[in-house]
């Protein structure tokens, strides 16, 4: 027998590790773990996890129809494989990559485990198209600005043609067993009042997606995020889908995925350092009071509002607007990026470790390909190009032009003036 462990790629169809699992000749138990050392950081409604049961749950679905099912666990995994070990008999353990210092650092320690034990890991590509060192420069070292990256992705992926793989129609190869499929109340949790929205990437969205995707208020974005974060959809099918409507704009953003996918691989540290080391110099004010102000949408800069109240609303935000709050955070407040994509992380639907770490230092100048510091967003000028008829701040900031909102906690044109000298001193 050999083992599948869902993690990061939460379906059936095209999923590499298991169609290699599936095709390995032996009988297949697929499982899935819940980690506690993740869990236990977690409110017990958070929306993610919701997420997580429900996929989980149409896995099951599938598997039922042919009288199969998933075993699925809670607690630490080098403690799970130790029990499933002592109760079975395996050749090998199927897998996909995984890309975050965490998931690394815990497929180590698995993999001496299961070397004890006589038992291979086998880990497949499955959650981008190009990984660690596919995209890299002639010299072999990797690339730390976007265009150029983009660039040789685009070239690399003309050379490198794929089609779906099977898995459905072999899942017969599913072993029989008695573990458990553990629900959302089996592990402590309950569903999340936060409605997560399908994702949208119909011909419709994608052709306008150029002209669209900047004005919040349209709603023209495709809430791809967390299905791709959690790989309830093939990466693969999606890019194929961008390139039949040949939308170079929409394909960009997934190559951004997966540059800072890279850049996480290759530089871990950057997830409490910043890239360029000389930032982390900056004598950030950290000023608590703000910083609360920030979280809850109440700076009396309604742009900046509008999207930390939806973001703390829905686990959403628009990507324009999370340029505008992370730079006003940064910049205007003088507080620490890592404050910011800590909340973030514990807010997000589509929190990816590599893109958030990758944005958020983007927004305050100190990663790589980085906005220049002095770039300081004006808020009410980008209402202006943005939302000029005020139409998304109205829907979150209801009191918006009233006496009940707030004033500005800070001056846009002091701020600003404080921000470049405070930046200057540090990085010259």
């Amino acid at each position: 027998m050999v083992l599948f462990w869902f993690r990061r790629d939460l379906r059936l169809d095209d999923n590499v590790g298991l169609y290699h699992a599936l095709n390995s000749g032996a009988p297949v138990l697929p499982i899935f773990i819940f980690d506690s050392s993740i869990l236990d950081q977690l409110e017990p409604n958070d929306a993610r996890v919701t997420f997580i049961a429900q996929q989980l749950e149409k896995i099951q679905s599938q598997l039922q129809r042919i009288g199969k099912s998933l075993a699925v666990f809670h607690g630490k995994p080098l403690d799970i494989f130790k029990k499933l070990l002592a109760e079975n008999t395996f050749e090998a353990v199927y897998t996909n990559h995984d890309y975050e210092p965490y998931a690394r650092k815990r497929d180590v320690e698995l993999y001496q485990l299961f070397k004890t034990h006589d038992v291979a890991f086998k880990t497949s590509k499955d959650q981008v198209i190009f990984e660690k060192n596919d995209i890299s420069k002639d010299d072999g070292s990797p690339y730390v600005v976007y265009t150029p990256y983009s660039k040789k992705w685009k070239e690399t992926l003309q050379k490198n043609q794929w089609s779906a793989l099977p898995s459905e129609e072999v899942l017969d190869r599913i072993a029989s067993h008695n573990y458990p499929f553990l629900s959302l109340s089996d592990i402590g949790f309950v569903v999340s009042s936060i409605k997560i929205p399908d994702y949208n990437v119909s011909h419709d969205l994608i052709v306008h997606y150029e002209a669209t995707r900047n004005f919040p208020a349209l709603n023209k974005t495709s809430f791809l995020g967390i299905y791709l974060r959690f790989g309830a959809v093939s990466i693969r099918k999606i890019v194929t889908k961008a390139l039949e409507h040949q939308n170079d704009t929409f394909l960009k953003e997934l190559i951004w995925r997966e540059f800072f996918m890279q850049i996480l691989w290759h530089f871990p540290h950057t997830v409490h350092a910043s890239f360029k080391p000389k930032y982390d110099a900056i004598a950030w004010e950290n000023n608590e009071t703000l910083f609360k102000k920030w979280c809850e949408g109440k700076t009396g800069y309604p742009f900046v509002d509008a999207g930390m109240r939806e973001l703390n609303a829905t686990g959403h935000m628009h990507n324009r607007v999370r340029m505008i709050v992370a730079s006003f955070l940064c910049k205007h407040l003088l507080i620490d990026w890592r404050w910011g994509e800590a909340y973030f992380a514990s807010k997000l639907l589509d929190y990816d470790q590599s893109s958030n770490v990758g944005n958020w230092q983007w927004a305050a100048g100190s990663g790589v390909d980085a906005a220049p510091y002095f770039r300081i967003f004006n808020p009410t000028e980008q209402i202006k190009k943005f939302d000029s008829d005020y139409k998304y701040i109205k829907k979150w900031v209801p009191e918006w032009n009233t006496a009940r909102y707030p004033k500005p906690i800070v001056d846009h044109k002091e701020a600003r003036e404080k921000c470049l000298q405070t930046y200057k001193a540090a990085v010259g």
